[in-house]
């Protein structure tokens, strides 16, 4: 199936998939598109992780590294601010007889965990090295 790629307004890359209610030529033209390609869907990274690192070059979309690590990063902290919540929780509300002096040892843990996949992330030569990286943090 063809569809058309250009470059939106973020510096990302959008796909129009036709319906076939308007001729696939003239879709660009309706919706005042002057700049982009008309290529095979399967051209397309199959792995819509980083979707929001597509880029378009010429008539191909690849994942920006740079953006892929930006994004694993946010992925990252998400995971680790799940990963503290319990012992934030614990920490703050200041439970009697709970065992805050264990939740820091557990938030410590984390706190390595996570400053390691951050290394890891910087020094991946691959989007693919990322998304290892990532999925190794699930506890």
């Amino acid at each position: 199936m063809k569809v058309i790629i250009y470059k939106n307004k973020s510096g990302g890359v959008s796909v129009i998939v036709p319906t076939g209610e308007v001729p696939l030529e003239q879709l660009p033209t309706r919706l005042g598109i002057a700049e982009y390609e008309i290529i095979e869907s399967d051209t397309l990274p199959s792995d819509r992780v980083f979707r929001n690192a597509w880029v378009k070059t010429g008539s191909t979309v690849v994942e920006d590294l740079t953006k892929s690590k930006q994004l694993g990063h946010e992925m990252r902290r998400e995971k680790r601010a799940a990963e503290f919540k319990p012992y934030d929780d614990l920490i703050s509300k200041q439970i009697p007889g709970a065992d805050t002096a264990a939740a820091e040892t557990e938030r410590a843990k984390i706190r390595v965990k996570y400053a390691s996949m951050q290394v890891d992330i910087d020094a991946a030569s691959t989007a693919a090295e990322i998304k290892t990286t990532l999925a190794g943090g699930d506890s």
